[in-house]
């Protein structure tokens, strides 16, 4: 057991748009050197793009996608006897939200050749509907645990 204390959970505002909690952790994701502004600006782009493509609202589309993409296992490497085993556990509720938001922005960062927010609001539409990069990812990440269960009993 460490010796220090946990880090205690700070609150978040819900961004100023939509008053949506899941928008304002989005947006925290794509920001890098505390430019907020121009990850909001990205954000609310992609949102327009995606309400001009598919004539839904974005915020249930947004939502969709996070949904299907959410994993619900994953592999995590454990030491036993000298050989490490890919032991497959259940994801915690914070971390599930974290690796979705990751690997739909990590999906829309490989693309090339367009803007950020028609390169997220295309990753956003196909995660929508059960296709693209991001969702590739979550299915392999399940058929690797899957394929290590026999080492589910090593949990600690």
């Amino acid at each position: 057991m460490g010796r220090r204390k946990k880090r205690e959970k700070r609150d978040m505002n819900p961004d100023p748009k939509y008053s949506n909690l899941t928008v304002a952790k989005f947006i925290n994701h794509i920001m890098s050197d505390g430019k907020k502004n121009t990850a909001r600006d990205v954000v609310y782009n992609t949102f327009e793009k995606i309400e001009e493509k598919s004539k839904k609202d974005a915020l249930d589309i947004f939502d969709q996608a996070i949904k299907n993409v959410t994993p619900s296992l994953e592999v995590k490497s454990k030491r036993v006897g000298g050989a490490n085993y890919q032991v497959p556990i259940t994801v915690r509720a914070d971390r599930k939200l974290t690796l979705a938001m990751r690997w739909i922005l990590d999906a829309a960062k490989k693309k090339k050749g367009k803007s950020m927010p028609e390169k997220l609001s295309a990753e956003l539409l196909d995660a929508a509907n059960n296709t693209g990069t991001a969702i590739k990812k979550k299915t392999d990440t399940y058929r690797m645990a899957e394929a290590n269960r026999a080492f589910s009993h090593f949990v600690r």
